[in-house]
Formats: structure tokens, C-alpha cells, sequence
């Protein structure tokens, strides 16, 4: 079971890229057919990834899938969170960074040597430990005054008027939040503040924020370590990436039901998912998107891109052929049901799944 720490991340709130010197510290549519990626050098190259818990278990299957078909390719990943990737990535310390959380513009320009590139997409959970409730309604509002320690109980009037006919208990909550630099924390906050940016001020939103003093609020560790932290505490609250949905379920915890844009309360599934990414434009030419809050009634509220964040400029042109090769194959085979249904992933829309191959063909070495 991951560390847990009491009431750490008192690091000052950052924009995704802004968040490095923290970070190092700890509808639906149809893709049309995809052209084969470049085949791999052959030569016996190694490609290093860090970054996203979220991504980390179909990163998993991706590179054991891909490491198969190209046994002279060596890939080596680490699931160290969102901002450990991002940093790593700018410091030339590993190939790719993955991440849950974009580059800004301003990141961008700041950084010009960095690409933003969407590889899947993804879904985040707000995760509850309550016996007895196994349905349940969350919003912004609610979530934040939560998290700002304004609502400890489970019964209280603001959650009982979201849920009408379901018993809540007095039940104390216990607020979970990641320890590290982490792009889940990102997606969560950036959906608080869309939703209530008076409760919850964008100047609060980052992979790295600084967490209200609220009495018993534990911070975790991983992805993992906020399913181990949530199901062994009673009353508990967390927010946790779609793709851990085996292990959510497994320590007995539920997902709850969150309110989008249009009012609507939807749980994170295929068919939620793909609505809300329907309803927003395609990624711009930097791959940078938000889709937090949709207004697709249907639609579920807190998805996100998954980031291959990386240097434009490789340090020689063969790596620059094996980082090619592989994202390439990414998007072409590895963004498929084959490997997205295990983790409740969706594949990107045709619109940003050629943005992101202009992004992968513009790398160099």
C-alpha cells in the first residue's frame, strides 16, 4: 500500500507546464482507416516513458504489445505522475513524458521545444467508500465545498438535495488527494472550477495545488495508492483515473455520478465518454484542449486527452526514428478497442488523431 501522508502538496498552484521545480518533488465518431506507422530501426534502440498513473496500465499493454513486434526495441516506463513526466520530458531525461494534463499556449511558447501530442482519451472518477449508498449525485459546487472542508458529513442538506430517496448516513468524509505532482489532480480541480470558479478559483488549479486545511484529509500516492487509501477508510472521497476501474471495484468502493453543463448527472462509460467528446471541436495544431464540463446532455463531464509530451528535437536522428515509429504505431494500432476496452479508454477523433500525427511527423532528431 502506497505512503500516506497527512495533509502534504502545500506547494504553490500551478498551470500544467509552470508546475515543473513541484513536479520533480515528488456523435461518437469513426476513425477512418489509419496508414501503417513507419517500421521501428532495428538496431537495438531503447525508448524511455515516465509520467501518468492514469495511463500507466494501457502504457503497460502498449509496450508489451509493441516490444513483441519489435524485439529490438527496448521500452522502459514508469508510472511517477503527470508532472514528474512533464518535467522529465523537458529535462531530456527520458523520450516521453505522459501525461493526463496539457501544455498550455503560454507553456508553449515558453517551452517551444516541447510537443503536446494526444494519444487516447481518458476519464477521471470521483471514487466514494460509503456502506450502504451505491448510488450516488456529486457537482462542482458540492465537490468543492467538500474539499474546502464547508460540507463534512455525508448527510449533509447540500449532497441529500442531489440524492432525493437515498438514506445517507452521518458518516464523516475524509477527503483524499494525490501527494504528488499529478495530472488527475489537474482534471479534478479544472472540473471544480468550471463548474463554481467562485468556490473553486482557477488560481487552484494545476497538477500541483495547495490543498485547504481540512481536518483528516489524507493525501495518497499513485492512482493506486488513492484505491488502496479510499477503500481502507471508511467515509472516504478520492478522484481516480477510468482505467483503475477493476481495482475500484475490487476494494469495494463506488464511482459517482457527476453533473455536466446541461444539468445532467452521468457515470463515466463508453457511450458517456464519446458524447462528450463529441461535443467539442477537434485539438488545435498544439494538440492543447480542454474537455472538462461538456454540454452534450449525455455526456460525461470530466474526460481528457492522454499526452505524449515531447522533445521536438531528439538527441540524434536514430531516436528520433524509434520515438517516431513507436507514437506512430500508437495511433495507428494501439488507440483501438483492442487495447483501449480494458481501461474504459476512447479512441481520439479523426480531427485530433491528424493533428496528432502532424505533431508526431514534425519530431527530429
Amino acid at each position: 500500500m502506497a505512503k500516506r501522508i497527512r495533509l502534504v502538496c502545500t506547494a504553490a498552484a500551478l498551470v500544467p507546464l509552470t508546475l515543473l521545480a513541484a513536479a520533480c518533488s515528488s456523435s461518437t465518431s469513426t476513425t477512418p482507416p489509419k496508414a501503417a506507422p513507419p517500421a521501428a530501426n532495428a538496431s537495438g534502440k531503447s525508448i524511455s516513458e515516465t509520467g501518468s498513473t492514469l495511463l500507466f496500465p494501457l502504457f503497460g499493454d502498449w509496450q508489451t504489445a509493441y516490444s513483441t513486434a519489435n524485439p529490438s526495441v527496448t521500452i522502459t516506463s514508469g508510472a511517477t505522475g503527470s508532472g514528474t513526466g512533464i518535467a522529465d520530458a523537458s529535462e531530456g531525461l527520458v523520450n516521453i513524458g505522459a501525461s493526463d494534463a496539457y501544455l498550455s499556449a503560454s507553456d508553449l511558447i515558453k517551452y517551444p521545444g516541447l510537443l503536446n501530442i494526444p494519444l487516447t482519451v481518458a476519464a477521471l472518477t470521483v471514487t466514494y467508500n460509503v456502506p450502504g449508498v451505491k448510488s450516488l449525485n456529486l457537482n462542482g459546487p458540492v465537490l468543492a465545498d467538500i474539499y474546502t472542508g464547508k460540507i463534512t458529513t455525508w448527510n449533509a442538506s447540500a449532497i441529500a438535495a442531489l440524492n432525493p430517496g437515498v438514506t445517507l448516513p452521518s458518516t464523516t468524509i475524509v477527503t483524499l488527494h494525490r501527494a504528488d505532482s499529478s495530472g488527475s489532480t489537474f482534471l479534478f480541480t479544472s472540473y471544480m472550477n468550471a463548474q463554481d470558479p467562485s468556490l473553486w478559483p482557477s488560481s487552484n488549479v494545476g497538477t500541483t495545488i495547495t490543498w485547504p486545511t481540512v481536518p483528516g484529509a489524507l493525501a495518497e500516492t499513485g492512482s493506486g495508492g488513492m484505491v488502496s487509501g479510499c477503500g481502507s477508510t471508511p467515509g472516504c472521497i478520492a478522484y481516480i483515473g477510468v482505467s483503475y476501474e477493476s481495482k475500484i471495484t475490487a476494494a469495494g468502493l463506488t464511482w459517482a455520478a457527476l453533473e455536466n453543463k446541461a444539468g445532467k448527472y452521468t457515470l463515466p462509460t463508453a457511450s458517456t465518454i464519446s458524447a462528450a467528446l463529441a461535443s467539442f471541436p477537434a485539438a488545435p495544431a498544439s494538440g492543447a484542449e480542454t474537455l472538462i464540463n461538456t454540454s452534450a446532455a449525455g455526456g460525461y463531464p470530466i474526460i481528457n486527452y492522454e499526452y505524449a509530451i515531447v522533445k521536438k528535437t531528439q538527441p540524434s536522428a536514430a531516436e528520433a526514428t524509434v520515438v517516431k515509429a513507436f507514437l506512430s504505431w500508437i495511433l495507428v494500432t494501439g488507440d483501438t478497442s483492442t487495447y483501449l476496452s480494458s481501461v474504459n479508454f476512447q479512441p481520439l477523433p479523426s480531427g485530433t488523431q491528424t493533428v496528432a500525427t502532424s505533431l508526431v511527423n514534425s519530431i527530429t532528431g
